[in-house]
């Protein structure tokens, strides 16, 4: 099955049963209605760390206005998210190790404590800004868990024919959370030239911190009510598994790293994933800016934003049912995409250079320009997530994605270190868009498809 795919000999040791089992039948397969249950909870704790981490960016010229932020400081507000993926191989092994109540509890208390710092009122503004970076820091922290867990709760509790929707949506729920933030913060938080004429900066500087700080409390409370709902009740596991896949034995935490790291098909595909999702987080947390130029209000620049995620996320979850009614197709999903999302980056690129292109620049354009970018790369995720977990299987789902969306937040890590000293003249962010994207494509065209998990479950369960 190529480098890094397992051989006969390893699912038979895998699938053989302990001294202390019976031979008969050799897995025992239930799904339970409150899976639906514990996907919500997931999901909605995605959708509140996409939205903090999300906040400042569509409100920047507010923020600048309100707390005497820079575009270098709305750069580093996003860029906590990527920084929170540095202990990434703790959060991997104590989900491993611990379970995913463990982890989801640990994760969900981090955004509270975030949450909460960074809505402490103080009057200070050195000290305010301090408590929001913090916050933010803190709320980057629940991304390894919030991001890569998703398709190991699929297999932990769905069945195959349900598993790529499943981690559609646990895993574009956190985009859904950015998404939402491109609404919120711009309905909520009135930006600068919409204050009257006779108002005073002081006055307007006051009332846009009220608003902010209004929006943060919200998010708090919401934050407190899911971490009850952790604590209360989220079980790691179903008594019984789902499918043979999800019974059957592992590989080791040390094993799975060095496989993962030892395997070139599964870096390569990594690469491909990594680097067009990684740009376009950074470049949609800074879509403002990006748009800026163009004459787009901040308003406007909002509706794109949300739209192009929103539409990403519906897409998605469409793409991955289809996957899990047609199986063996992920590659050909993921290609088509990646041509698609090549072409409407290109498009939106090269309309915001009208003056040298001379290409028609209206708002219409922009919109469907940059609505079809984040229906193409944002709808690809979940179909990664499957196609990475295929080709390196028996490594545990939680690692495999670990690894890949550590890639992913250093991708977009490195974009906005360099946007902080590159910030005045955004058009070499829509250039590195649209050459991730081809550069994405060419990867995947080369890429040699291998479906381990699958075999397991049509084949040796039948």
């Amino acid at each position: 099955m190529g480098a890094g795919s397992s051989t006969e000999a390893e699912r038979e040791q895998l699938l053989a049963p302990r001294p202390a089992e019976t031979v008969s039948p050799p897995v025992n397969s239930r799904v339970y209605r409150r899976r639906w249950l514990v996907l919500t909870v997931f999901s909605l704790i995605g959708l509140m760390q996409g939205m903090v981490w999300n906040f400042w960016g569509p409100i920047q010229n507010s923020a600048v206005h309100a707390y005497g932020f820079t575009k270098s400081d709305i750069a580093v507000l996003v860029l906590w998210g990527p920084v929170g993926f540095v202990p990434w191989l703790l959060f991997m092994w104590l989900l491993d190790k611990k379970g995913l109540r463990a982890s989801l509890l640990l994760s969900a208390f981090f955004m509270l404590l975030g949450a909460a710092l960074r809505s402490i009122p103080v009057k200070e503004q050195l000290l305010r800004r301090w408590l929001i970076h913090g916050g933010q820091f803190l709320n980057g922290l629940a991304g390894p868990t919030i991001m890569s867990a998703g398709p190991y709760l699929s297999t932990t509790w769905f069945a195959p024919d349900q598993r790529a929707t499943a981690t559609a949506v646990a895993t574009l729920f956190s985009y859904l959370g950015g998404a939402a933030s491109f609404v919120v913060g711009p309905l909520v938080v009135p930006a600068p030239n919409d204050t009257q004429a006779m108002t005073t900066v002081a006055f307007s500087n006051s009332s846009i911190r009220d608003r902010i700080q209004l929006v943060m409390y919200t998010e708090l409370a919401a934050i407190a009510v899911l971490f009850v709902a952790v604590l209360v009740y989220f079980p790691s596991h179903p008594p019984v598994p789902p499918s043979v896949a999800a019974a059957s034995q592992r590989l080791s935490y040390r094993s799975s790293i060095c496989r993962l790291l030892s395997n070139l098909r599964f870096l390569m595909i990594a690469l491909a994933y990594a680097v067009p999702t990684g740009v376009i987080a950074g470049w949609l947390g800074v879509l403002d800016m990006v748009l800026t130029p163009a004459k787009v209000s901040q308003m406007d620049a909002g509706w794109i934003g949300f739209w192009s995620v929103i539409g990403g996320c519906v897409f998605g979850v469409v793409m991955a049912r289809f996957a899990d009614s047609i199986h063996g197709m992920l590659k050909l999903i993921l290609v088509l995409m990646l041509a698609g999302a090549s072409l409407s980056s290109t498009w939106f690129t090269l309309t915001c250079l009208s003056r040298i292109t001379h290409l028609p620049s209206t708002t219409a354009i922009l919109y469907t320009s940059c609505i079809l970018i984040g229906i193409f790369i944002n709808s690809s995720v979940p179909i990664f997530f499957e196609l990475f977990i295929e080709t390196v299987y028996p490594v545990p789902e939680g690692i495999t994605c670990g690894v890949v969306t550590f890639l992913g937040n250093l991708v977009t890590g490195l974009l906005l270190f360099f946007l902080t000293f590159y910030c005045k003249e955004l058009s070499w962010l829509n250039w590195c868009l649209t050459g991730s994207c081809l550069f994405s494509l060419v990867v995947l065209l080369f890429f040699r498809e291998s479906y381990d998990r699958l075999y397991l479950d049509v084949f040796v369960s039948v």
